[in-house]
């Protein structure tokens, strides 16, 4: 973050303030508090921050932003709420940026997508994005307050959980241009139809600047049809030959895919370093991103093929001659699919799924998880393990479609022990539960065994 006097916070967000000093950046954990740092005590749902403002002066932060006293002497900015004053903070401080600025939300791979246009946008500019999980409107002012003097580009991922949260997030944020991945049936549970999360989701509109472009998946027959004013909107995919943007002669290859990628009369061929046509789909919108935003067709390439997968999100990993696809960061009924089918198209001697738990999808839970039964059968999986009450019903539906070999556990331990006996050279293995299930356990197991 460059840097920024304490009375010029204050007056940004409406606040009081007993002294003044310079701020280098911002935390909301004592723990992290250090030197030139402002400390913002946020109230949560478990703990007030206010009750670490002591520690946090103690661990060098210049000053801490409060709402009510608290039991320290020190120097400080006083508001109404220091939650809302941390997001009209962050607005305030983007504002201060005339630079291009990506804001993206969708049902199903919004990291990845993100990840593949910083990528991309990181062979003209000098960019910023979410890191981690950060997307919601505690961790997006957080992202934006790392924004340095020299920063060029941002791309920023959002996330909900409920209808109004994209709004707040894309009117803090002011995009400059928008991607919706899908529309998928992820937050099924709390707005009850796809049209209510395509209402959600189409809310990054609310913040969007002027004549901002809007790129939108073609192949999304929700998205298709959206209704977006007073912004250029571009439609890329696969499937749908009126798309502005689309992939043509995709091959998979073992660990990358092969693709083209027309748009108007042009044509540039890309590598990803990744498999599955739903990544596909997230490199294009990617690739079509940066072409509105001044990358050339060749940058776009070749950011693309720098991609590293993030976290536990398809990382794909050889070890003992087997084939481990760590995709357990997050599921929902449309990635699950998206992951089985990947599974499906690899060219191994089997196919081994260890699917757990997909949590929160309400009243369409045990349709989804009956459904991942019959689409491992059609994915041809050899081996599936599942993990997880909720699960079962997954399993008891694979052994009822055919599929030659299927396991049942609601104990981690013993899901490991039975799949380091399962394991052979030539094996590829899936593991795919919602983050909750923390399959990695069974995954680090595996790992200290095989060495």
């Amino acid at each position: 973050m460059k840097q920024l006097k304490l009375s010029e916070i204050a007056n940004a967000v409406g606040g009081t303030v007993n002294g003044d000093a310079v701020v280098n950046g911002i935390c909301i954990d004592s723990r992290q508090a250090a030197e030139g740092l402002l400390y913002i005590a946020i109230k949560g749902e478990n703990f007030d921050g206010h009750s670490f403002t002591q520690s946090a002066l103690k661990n060098g932060a210049v000053a801490a932003m409060i709402h009510h006293d608290v039991d320290c002497e020190g120097t400080f900015i006083r508001v109404d709420d220091t939650h809302q004053a941390l997001m009209r903070l962050a607005h305030w401080f983007r504002c201060t940026y005339d630079i291009p600025v990506v804001g993206l939300t969708g049902s199903v791979g919004k990291t990845t997508t993100k990840e593949m246009t910083w990528s991309v946008l990181g062979e003209k500019y000098k960019a910023i994005k979410t890191e981690g999980n950060l997307n919601n409107n505690i961790g997006l002012p957080r992202t934006l307050m790392t924004l340095e003097e020299d920063t060029e580009a941002a791309v920023i991922e959002m996330g909900m959980s409920n209808a109004g949260e994209i709004s707040e997030l894309s009117r803090i944020t002011e995009p400059t241009a928008a991607i919706i991945s899908n529309i998928g049936v992820s937050h099924m549970e709390s707005l009850g139809s796809r049209e209510n999360i395509l209402k959600a989701k189409l809310e990054i509109l609310d913040g969007l600047r002027e004549n901002a472009p809007v790129m939108l998946n073609g192949d999304d027959p929700y998205l298709a049809g959206a209704r977006v004013e007073n912004h250029p909107v571009f439609y890329y995919g696969v499937d749908n030959p009126t798309c502005d943007f689309r992939a043509i002669k995709v091959v998979q290859n073992e660990d990358s895919t092969d693709f083209d990628i027309i748009f108007g009369e042009r044509k540039q061929a890309v590598t990803i370093p990744t498999v599955g046509i739903h990544n596909v789909y997230n490199a294009v919108a990617a690739f079509c991103t940066g072409i509105q935003l001044g990358v050339t067709p060749e940058q776009a390439a070749n950011g693309l093929k720098k991609y590293t997968p993030s976290g536990m999100r398809q990382r794909i990993k050889t070890v003992g001659g087997i084939k481990f696809i760590e995709d357990c960061y997050n599921a929902s009924p449309d990635s699950q699919r998206a992951a089985l089918k990947m599974l499906g198209s690899l060219n191994v001697t089997r196919r081994i799924a260890v699917l757990g738990d997909m949590l929160e999808l309400g009243s369409i839970s045990d349709e989804s998880h009956t459904l991942a039964g019959i689409i491992a059968k059609k994915t041809n999986v050899d081996v599936l393990m599942t993990y997880g009450q909720n699960s079962m019903l997954t399993a008891d539906k694979a052994k009822e479609m055919g599929v030659p070999k299927v396991l049942a556990f609601l104990d981690k331990k013993e899901l490991a022990d039975a799949l380091f006996a399962e394991l052979k050279q030539g094996d590829a293995v899936l593991f795919k539960a919602s983050r909750g299930m923390a399959l990695e356990d069974v995954i680090n197991d595996l790992y200290e065994r095989i060495k």
